[in-house]
């Protein structure tokens, strides 16, 4: 070995007399570089003028520190509390009421064939489920659901949730990732709005129901791509947007969505949480509204919490698409499973649809007559679509948000004296995207209530107008 050294050196130097003078070069500023990276300081030590005593007491007295939370939100001047069952009558503050705040459209809550059902359930599985659905979580009432749904809407597949709010904002992210760019209507839901924030995609509002406006922003986009068409390839794109509108009412425009749509290449989501179980002769939703085929959405989301009066959400579509959310929806991966007996009631519910699929027309009459009737009042303007069970009403000349947010807080609170319960729609201001919506009060019509209800209410509600604005 030792024989074999000198050798080895030798025909080291011989190489590198020999070698090409550029290839030497290299290597000296290599070598160079990196003994520099070894003994150099990641940062330096910048040499700062001490500050004096007296600039000291100054940046003292000048800081104010920031709050440990966030100021309190306002909230109305008096607590209303429920007790009893929630139905087509409420209880609150001791007094029964006309309900027009729960969003219960079919008015399925606390049915008596409903609630047998979950007791049976209760008495077979339990009360929780204790546990997510990949682990130990789904029960066969889990797939039963699942299944109903599909056929039902008339897809391949459904997958559930525990919470209607995490659905869509689970499922948003599933799809979406970094990079990806995703067309918005500025007035959709707050669950909406977290599952934009966690897919960090780049997102485009478009104006409310404004498909010009959307137009002209996927066009700009589309000629954007035309620059650079390797990276076009690989960025994927997206439309969201609602059935009915919970921040408005209004309904969304799907047959010039689904036109563009085709037209520039994106995929659509759409939420139909309070548009299932209301539009289309079977309460299919906005798609069979429209006459539209439902394989023309790409995935649809719902809350089980309305029309279904249970807990929870779905989304359904095709089967690679809903199946990729078993593995990457959040909502469903980690969360708990829903428990049993909430499975069942929204199954029950299902069944009471498919046999009297009348009620969805009934419930579209009774929303349009109550609409009618408080468009009459003065003082007053209706925003959303005619046919649709939640809508809103908003001071129709508005003065500013603090007095206008009493104007509406009065008429609640003179409407609660007279037996009809409606509520200011609240919204976490400072967490919204958009933030800038007037207040209004959200008034929900079920189709349990009767045209002497619908009137009286409406009567009701005129007064306390009329009272409000002379305060």
């Amino acid at each position: 070995m030792d024989t074999e050294k000198p050798w080895v050196v030798a025909e080291a130097i011989h190489s590198a007399l020999h070698a090409p003078l550029y290839h030497l070069i290299v290597e000296g500023v290599l070598v160079i570089l990196i003994i520099r990276l070894v003994f150099s300081k990641s940062y330096k030590i910048q040499d700062k003028a001490p500050l004096s005593e007296e600039e000291k007491d100054e940046l003292v007295s000048e800081w104010q520190p920031e709050p440990l939370v966030p100021p309190m939100q306002e909230t109305t001047k008096s607590s209303r509390v429920v007790s009893g069952p929630i139905g087509k009558s409420l209880v609150v503050n001791g007094m029964t009421c006309n309900n027009f705040a729960s969003m219960n459209f079919l008015g399925l809550n606390g049915h008596a064939r409903i609630q047998e059902q979950a007791q049976n359930c209760i008495e077979k599985y339990g009360v929780g489920a204790c546990g997510p659905r990949g682990f130990y979580g789904t029960f066969d009432v889990h797939l039963e659901l699942e299944n109903r749904l599909a056929a039902y809407i008339g897809v391949g597949e459904a997958i559930m949730y525990s919470y209607g709010f995490s659905t869509v904002a689970s499922a948003i992210p599933a799809y979406a990732k970094r990079g990806d760019i995703i067309f918005v209507d500025e007035a959709v839901c707050f669950a909406i709005q977290k599952g934009l924030q966690a897919s960090r995609s780049k997102i485009v509002f478009f104006k409310h129901n404004d498909m010009q406006d959307l137009e002209v922003k996927m066009q700009k986009q589309a000629e954007r791509d035309k620059l650079d068409p390797k990276k076009a390839k690989v960025v994927r794109k997206f439309m969201i947007v609602e059935g009915i509108y919970f921040n408005t009412g209004q309904l969304c425009d799907l047959p010039k969505l689904v036109e563009l749509k085709y037209k520039y290449k994106v995929r659509l989501f759409v939420d139909e949480s309070l548009s299932f179980g209301v539009l289309g002769e079977h309460g299919k939703g906005v798609a069979e509204h429209f006459n539209i085929p439902v394989s023309k959405i790409d995935l649809i989301s719902s809350s089980l919490e309305y029309s279904l009066a249970s807990v929870g959400g779905f989304t359904c579509g095709s089967d690679h698409v809903v199946n990729h959310q078993r593995l990457t929806g959040q909502g469903y991966v980690f969360s708990a499973s829903l428990p049993p007996l909430l499975a069942r009631a929204a199954i029950e519910s299902l069944n009471m649809m498919q046999e009297d699929p009348g009620m969805f027309e009934r419930l579209r009459y009774k929303a349009s007559k109550m609409q009618s009737l408080l468009g009459r009042i003065p003082g007053i303007e209706i925003t959303g679509y005619h046919e649709s069970p939640s809508f809103h009403i908003r001071r129709a000349t508005p003065v500013s948000p603090k007095k206008d947010m009493e104007f509406l807080n009065n008429v609640v609170d003179e409407c609660g004296k007279n037996g009809v319960c409606i509520v200011v729609a609240s919204r976490l201001k400072s967490d919204e995207i958009k933030q800038d919506w007037p207040p209004s009060i959200r008034i929900a019509v079920t189709v349990e209530m009767t045209d002497s209800d619908i009137e009286t209410a409406a009567e009701v509600i005129k007064e306390a107008v009329r009272v409000a604005l002379e305060n």
